[in-house]
């Protein structure tokens, strides 16, 4: 099997189908050989129904709990078949020749573990979907300022600002909305860690496979419609604080121990309190809308 496309669904039952009918599409114009896997986070929208009633070609997982975003791709990642992985979110339309060009990017580029396309928004705008890590330094120049003051620098690497419109490039992590993954890296440094369950582990993801010397590229010549937090949007300040509570994760998995301790509970210190003041704003908007 050439490859397999994994798509996690939670109450996005028309994004869903819109989504699955632009796979469908695809797929069917493809000379790869393909299949579907849906995993449904025990949705209440009636999403699994749909799914079984109108794309019958897609396995279909419909769990009874919330596996969260990387538990529900584990789970169609250990029954993906496919040589390559390509991972959808339900809020993405992907149109014809665009997974064909993803697979054939990694084919021709051996040491590539994954490829992600530019994200547009249904009206055509780019929507930025790449970062760099968020390193010490790199988090400090987005907080503090100092990444807009100096856009040639470091302490601006964390926006990723400048790549080229017309070429591949080099990254660190972009956006997994829509996301080609190479199975036998996968089987290399291990799939999604599940400590991680809704937000930072596509940043973990991308951090290990650079650890283990696979290189992740951002093709912007291929280009995926994505609406953005449909789910998330849901449950808007759960979802920023499970962000800020994924980004401490992070920097406990990855740099505790490794930085002097002072530096290393500010930085924690910082992330708890960015938290803070996000929820507090979206409250304040969502009151303010009410």
């Amino acid at each position: 099997m050439d490859l397999s496309v994994i798509l996690v669904n939670w109450n996005t039952r028309e994004l869903l189908r819109a989504c699955l009918a632009s796979v469908r599409a695809a797929l069917a114009a493809s000379p790869l050989s393909a299949e579907i896997l849906v995993v449904d986070n025990a949705s209440s929208d009636g999403s699994a129904a749909m799914v079984a009633a109108e794309f019958p070609e897609a396995q279909l997982f419909a769990n009874r709990d919330n596996l969260n975003y990387a538990g529900g791709n584990n789970q169609g990642i250990a029954a993906a078949t496919g040589d390559f992985l390509l991972l959808l979110n339900p809020d993405t339309e992907i149109p014809v020749g665009a997974p064909d060009a993803l697979v054939e990017f990694l084919r021709t580029h051996p040491h590539a573990g994954a490829a992600a396309p530019a994200l547009v928004y249904p009206d055509g705008r780019l929507q930025p979907s790449v970062r760099g890590f968020p390193t010490p330094q790199a988090l400090f120049g987005a907080l503090s300022g100092l990444g807009r003051l100096l856009p040639r620098s470091g302490w601006a690497s964390y926006h990723a600002a400048g790549l080229p419109s017309d070429q591949a490039s080099r990254v660190d992590q972009p956006m997994a909305s829509a996301f080609l993954v190479r199975k036998s890296a996968l089987d290399r440094i291990g799939a999604f860690d599940e400590q991680f369950p809704l937000f930072f582990n596509d940043v973990d993801l991308c951090f290990r496979l650079k650890q283990a010397g696979w290189e992740i590229w951002y093709d912007p010549r291929v280009r995926v419609v994505h609406v953005g937090g449909a789910s998330t949007r849901q449950v808007r300040p759960e979802a920023i604080r499970r962000s800020h509570e994924g980004l401490r994760r992070f920097y406990e998995k990855h740099y505790r121990g490794k930085l002097p301790h002072p530096v290393y509970a500010a930085i924690v210190a910082l992330i708890g309190l960015g938290g803070c003041l996000r929820i507090a704003a979206a409250r304040l908007r969502g009151s303010r809308a009410g």
